[in-house]
């Protein structure tokens, strides 16, 4: 039998208060995750119009120390859903609460700079690519890495957002207004097969689990679908992407989920960024893994064994933007999951997504066309699997 005292002493020191630094669609996912666990939420809103609809919200536009004080004070550890948080604001909270991801890998993340040295650091190939700070500069980049390029701003910028392409030199100086930032990264364009990210936990004592590579299909800059896993993706292009997020964890001393993107390319693959969270294309586990990306990173930061990432079948994530769904419509399809975040309907904003699980590709690609007519504003779904290389 077990010892009653000991038990109440490991249910006292078990973290079980879980503060979010953001209050949307993200924070949202990871309480419900959360919450079959026996763990409390409390997120931490600076937009002044937080969405996650539950938990205890603290809504602090102002910035104010008090609110802050009254969320820290509420919590155990303090984890985040959007990687555009003031750094000092991070490193403040690290001095007082643990915090993960940690404020490093939150540094390296913000900056498009940082980020690209420390893949090449670590041996992850990644596109070429020049640093610049005026007009001029880029139209030397564009010149020396050869037309088309793009031009992204160094901080920032996400969703297609500061950003743009050049497909001639002449056009840097338009670009460089457009963007308006002071530092931009200037990377050749890559020709690839398809874009593709992994999803990876790590744990408070290293413990490291991957999901098998998505395959992501986007329009104007914004994820539209994900396919996973990824048809025809050999063993040894799955075991090379899990070493380049295993490398990037380990060095980092990471804990929670990672996201890495990648362009799969005919010499292999080529890193294009990561994400310090929980990520869009993580969604398809909500319903298609054993266990999600939400509920992994929530046993990751309370230093929790990991859960078995293994895909039940095949998945289909569809995002929902701008605009939502009937739910009548959609939940009288077979093997289809909605998830609606309660937001308003607004251009370009991600409103909820729906999950689709099928026993093969061919299935899962009938499934999501029968699905389409009731999404309104979806993107073109041109994916073929017996196309993909």
């Amino acid at each position: 039998m077990a010892n009653p005292s000991n038990s109440h002493a490991f249910s006292q020191t078990r973290p079980t208060k879980v503060g979010v630094l953001g209050a949307g669609q993200l924070g949202r996912m990871m309480a419900l995750a959360g919450l079959p666990l026996g763990l409390e939420f409390s997120l931490y809103d600076t937009s002044g119009a937080p969405s996650a609809g539950l938990g205890q919200i603290f809504s602090d536009p102002e910035n104010t120390q008090q609110e802050l004080d009254r969320f820290l004070d509420s919590v155990d550890v303090v984890t985040y859903e959007f990687e555009h948080l003031p750094l000092d604001l991070a490193r403040n909270i690290a001095s007082r609460k643990p915090l993960y991801p940690g404020v490093e890998a939150l540094r390296v993340c913000q900056n498009r700079e940082l980020e690209k040295g420390l893949f090449r650091q670590l041996n992850i190939p990644t596109p070429e690519y020049r640093i610049v700070s005026s007009a001029e500069e880029l139209e030397k980049a564009a010149a020396e890495l050869g037309t088309p390029v793009v031009a992204k701003s160094i901080t920032e910028g996400y969703d297609g957002k500061g950003q743009a392409v050049l497909k001639s030199p002449s056009e840097a100086k338009a670009a460089w207004e457009s963007i308006r930032h002071p530092r931009l990264i200037v990377e050749s364009f890559v020709n690839f097969s398809r874009e593709v990210s992994l999803i990876a936990a790590r744990n408070t004592q290293g413990e490291f689990v991957a999901y098998p590579l998505v395959e992501n299909i986007h329009h104007e800059g914004i994820l539209r679908y994900t396919i996973a896993p990824a048809p025809l993706v050999s063993e040894q292009t799955q075991n090379t992407a899990s070493d380049y997020i295993h490398t990037l964890m380990d060095h980092l001393d990471y804990v929670g989920v990672l996201a890495l993107e990648l362009f799969e390319t005919p010499e292999g693959l080529l890193a294009n960024e990561m994400a310090p969270r929980v990520h869009n294309s993580g969604h398809w586990s909500m319903d298609g893994a054993h266990t999600g990306q939400f509920e992994n990173h929530l046993r990751a930061i309370l230093g929790l064994p990991l859960g078995d990432t293994a895909p039940h079948r095949v998945s289909g994530m569809i995002n929902l933007i701008s605009r939502s769904v009937d739910p009548s419509q959609i939940l009288k399809l077979r093997d289809t999951h909605l998830h609606l975040y309660g937001k308003d309907e607004r251009k370009g904003r991600k409103v909820g997504h729906i999950n689709v699980n099928a026993e093969s590709y061919d299935e899962l690609k009938d499934k999501i066309e029968r699905c389409l007519p009731f999404v309104p504003e979806h993107a073109p779904f041109t994916w073929n699997p017996e196309l993909d290389t």
